[in-house]
């Protein structure tokens, strides 16, 4: 009898084993794999916008012409995440970054060949379908493999790449001159072509996303002996995993209202769809909104943003330790009030003067760690068998907003707005977020079921 009860099947909680454990070496490997992932996403995103003037320049057009291939990439994206994202939760977070990190990265480089904006523009739409699913699943990675007490700083590590890579986009502007606007394209387009041998070969998948898809994979044993080198495995582990749903069902996008959550993922769309859209018009537009508004040559700027953009990686990583030690919220409405202060302040302050830098970095600061903060909040309300789909969905609402509140850009060009207004204007759309995120109530996932 001793036999067969040491046989017994027993239940091994996959969620409850990750979040207990200390931070090993297979931790910072998909957390360094990540940041370089959401780098390469962050760098190809925005670069186009850091390099406008210049494209528009080389086709002999005015900077307002550039409408088309911003809104464009922006559908693309917006697409992307409601289509390729729930991929993510079908088919597993690793295969779906591999198959988006190649087919973004060859149409990027194919873009340097482009014969007119047009063209340009119906090849930014399209790359945009699978840039936009990087970032849900490179979070939901770093989210399912990251102890409890460490993750919101580990997701706010990873997404410093996405900020990183932002401000590494400023380098195509001083590019320009030498090689063209095509070196942009070109730098965008290799760097996640380089790296999808490295994810193949390194980076594991998600255990969470192996058990809701099959808890008798033999792979989730290994992962779990990486995890955890010393643990012992007798074989009759049932593997579960978390929220109250039925192992080895197809994930269902109606979760991500069930069980309190129709509130919250309102809420979350919404902020979504004004961050992000600001964030997208600001990435799109703003050098050109110097050069127009102000006379500032796009090199001259792009060497303040270099600098000053750095502060997106300091919000980030400061958003992460505030949530992770103080309250799951309360920061983030501060970041936002203060990513509008400082977005009004680049009007006031002279550009040559010494407070310009610091005021960028102020608004990066509050602008990275203010989305960071939104998606560390997705990341923990939403289950492990929606988690891409509530992140990449949210990440949609986003990307509406950032083919919609760009718009504003081409509006404001065209219709020879002073840089005062123009800012202040934009600066109401964080304002809006920030008394959104006082309403919020997160909850937490439900517990583990068989």
């Amino acid at each position: 009898m001793r036999g067969n009860t040491a046989m017994m099947p027993k239940t091994f909680d996959v969620q409850g084993f990750v979040d207990e454990q200390k931070l090993r070496p297979i931790h910072f490997l998909v957390l360094i794999l990540c940041f370089l992932v959401m780098f390469s996403d962050g760098f190809d995103i925005f670069m186009i916008g850091k390099i406008a003037p210049a494209i528009a320049e080389g086709f002999g057009v005015a900077p307002a012409a550039m409408t088309i291939v911003i809104l464009l990439q922006q559908i693309g994206l917006a697409l992307g995440a409601f289509l390729i994202s729930p991929l993510g939760d079908l088919y597993g977070r690793k295969r779906m970054l591999v198959i988006s990190f190649a087919l973004f990265g060859g149409l990027t480089v194919a873009t340097a060949f482009a014969p007119s904006i047009l063209i340009m523009a119906i090849m930014r739409g399209v790359a945009g379908l699978f840039l936009a699913s990087v970032l849900p699943m490179a979070v939901a990675l770093i989210s399912e493999f990251t102890p409890k007490k460490s993750r919101a700083t580990f997701i706010a590590v990873g997404m410093a790449g996405y900020s990183l890579g932002n401000v590494a986009g400023a380098v195509t502007a001083l590019l320009v001159p030498d090689f063209g606007w095509q070196s942009g394209f070109w730098v965008g387009g290799m760097l996640p072509l380089v790296l999808i041998p490295v994810l193949v070969a390194f980076l594991p998948e998600s255990l969470a996303y192996r058990v809701n898809r099959d808890p008798s994979d033999a792979r989730i044993p290994r992962t779990i002996a990486k995890i955890s080198p010393g643990i012992e495995l007798t074989g009759t582990e049932v593997f579960v995993g978390q929220g109250n749903r039925k192992t080895g069902a197809r994930p269902n996008p109606l979760e991500l209202v069930r069980d309190g959550r129709a509130r919250t993922s309102a809420i979350l769309f919404t902020s979504c769809f004004f961050s992000m859209g600001t964030i997208a018009l600001l990435a799109a537009w703003l050098p050109s909104f110097f050069l127009q508004m102000a006379g500032i040559s796009i090199q001259d700027f792009a060497l303040s943003a270099m600098v000053g953009l750095l502060g997106g990686i300091f919000g980030m990583l400061t958003i992460g330790g505030l949530l992770d030690r103080i309250h799951p919220t309360l920061p983030i409405p501060f970041f936002f009030i203060g990513y509008a202060t400082a977005v009004v302040s680049l009007s006031q302050v002279p550009f040559h003067s010494p407070f310009f830098i610091p005021t960028l970095f102020l608004m990066a600061m509050f602008q990275g760690g203010g989305q960071a903060g939104l998606n560390m909040i997705m990341a923990r309300v939403y289950p492990p068998f929606v988690r891409s789909t509530g992140i990449g969905w949210a990440g949609g609402a986003g990307r509406i907003g950032g083919v919609i509140l760009p718009l504003f850009g081409g509006f404001a060009l065209s219709s020879a707005y002073s840089l005062q207004l123009t800012l202040v204007l934009v600066a109401l759309a964080p304002v809006i977020v920030a008394i959104l995120v006082l309403f919020l109530r997160p909850v937490e996932p439900a517990p583990s079921t068989r």
